[in-house]
């Protein structure tokens, strides 16, 4: 199973009705860039090189990019769907006549869309199912006492395991 490591952070904004709770938040260990998924992706059994998966990565990115300045939407069957939407200021125009985009819109946005049929789903909710949460506090704990961390529990308090269903939301 997935391990997604977190870390437990107060809530600091004292603006916040949250303020001074405590929230997981997600540890990334890396970010892989086109080269590395493509080496990544070559290596799960693939006939392709990682020059080929490389060069296949890099058109698809330039054309969902194409496709979606050209108002399309691209769906990703099995991962999910890419649009756009659009961010507007908030002054908008008094009369439909004296809309000006370049006075009136404030940004265009790319956004996701997870796949969500029942076979593929990845929706958020259905996504933290699949996951199995460890404490980074859990791991330095195991790095100090000169343990690999291999033996992780899932569902142990030390170890975050699956979150409980009420779940909270981060500030």
């Amino acid at each position: 199973m997935a391990k997604i490591i977190y870390e437990v952070k107060q809530n600091q904004n004292s603006f916040s009705a949250a303020f001074g709770k405590w929230y997981a938040q997600i540890k990334n260990l890396e970010t892989l860039n086109t080269r590395k998924l493509a080496n990544h992706i070559s290596e799960h059994g693939s006939i392709y090189t990682p020059d080929v998966v490389y060069g296949v990565l890099e058109k698809f990115r330039s054309c969902l990019l194409e496709m979606l300045l050209n108002s399309k939407k691209v769906k990703i069957e099995g991962l999910g769907t890419f649009y756009c939407t659009l961010e507007n200021q908030k002054k908008g125009a008094l009369k439909k006549e004296d809309f000006n985009p370049n006075k009136h819109m404030k940004a265009l946005h790319i956004r996701f869309l997870p796949e969500q049929a029942a076979e593929e789903n990845i929706s958020s909710r259905e996504f933290l199912k699949k996951a199995e949460f460890i404490n980074i506090d859990s791991l330095l704990l195991k790095e100090e006492e000169g343990t690999d961390g291999s033996d992780s529990q899932s569902g142990g308090d030390d170890q975050g395991g699956k979150p409980s269903q009420g779940g909270t939301e981060e500030p």
